[in-house]
């Protein structure tokens, strides 16, 4: 029940394997999960995810439209496809977890650069506000001031599993011309409620995946989960970022 998280690369399945391994073969103290490690291996990772947003940001901004537009959708369809591959290979975080970094970066690029091009500044804030929004769940969770409980484990997977399945829901209906989520999509301020609510469960969500994490540590993972839990909170701080741009794009638009 500890091991909880809504975040799917970081599920309450992901240390059985090691766990198993650890029963019948102790894993050798220098070769196991470390805290410093796993912060290193997500540095790495998002200077990679800048890098390569910078690119297709600079190309959306040279007017290389046509290009933007591959590179979003390979980015897009490439980033989901190595992440998923990525979770149920966990021992391959350490070549999966770049690529996937490289690939949605592509993607955030150019959803960045079209909202910067419509709303000027918007993406430093966002950016400002995600960052620190992790310095202070960090802060806060090292300092023991949050820590979550189980009722709060439960509710923050609840509440992220709904998000998923909206947003599932719109995007079908987007791409058929059926429908589109109104409450999602609305710049009124029920539309800005829901995405406010949004992004709150998207930063709840950090603070799940570094209790995960220091369970994975206190567990002494194996050290390839270094990886494997840097590419967890990408995923995370992706989400979170994209929930901040689009409620700061609506709040811009009243």
């Amino acid at each position: 029940m500890a091991d909880r998280t809504g975040n799917p690369a970081l599920n309450k399945e992901t240390f059985s394997d090691f766990q198993r391994e650890e029963q019948s073969s102790p894993i050798a103290q220098d070769n196991v999960m470390t805290l410093d490690g796993t912060a290193a291996k997500t540095a790495f990772l998002l200077l990679l995810l800048i890098a390569s947003a910078a690119f297709t940001w600079a190309q959306y901004f040279a007017a290389n439209l046509a290009l933007v537009g591959i590179l979003f959708w390979v980015g897009c369809i490439g980033g989901l496809l190595v992440a998923m591959i990525c979770v149920f290979n966990k021992k391959d975080a350490q070549f999966l977890a770049p690529v996937y970094a490289g690939l949605e970066g592509l993607a955030l690029g150019g959803i960045s650069g079209i909202y910067e091009g419509e709303y000027q500044g918007i993406v430093m804030q966002a950016i400002a506000v995600t960052i620190a929004v992790l310095v202070m769940l960090l802060v806060a969770y090292v300092t023991r001031l949050a820590r979550p409980s189980e009722n709060f484990k439960l509710g923050v997977i609840a509440a992220t599993g709904g998000i998923c399945a909206v947003y599932v829901i719109d995007l079908v209906g987007m791409m058929f011309h059926w429908w589109r989520v109104p409450f999602i999509n609305d710049n009124g301020p029920v539309g800005i409620a829901v995405s406010a609510i949004i992004a709150v469960v998207a930063a709840l969500n950090l603070v799940l995946d570094f209790d995960f994490i220091e369970q994975g540590v206190n567990a002494k993972a194996p050290k390839y989960m270094e990886w494997y839990g840097a590419f967890g909170l990408i995923v995370t701080l992706v989400w979170l970022y994209l929930e901040i741009l689009r409620l700061l794009a609506k709040l811009r638009k009243r």
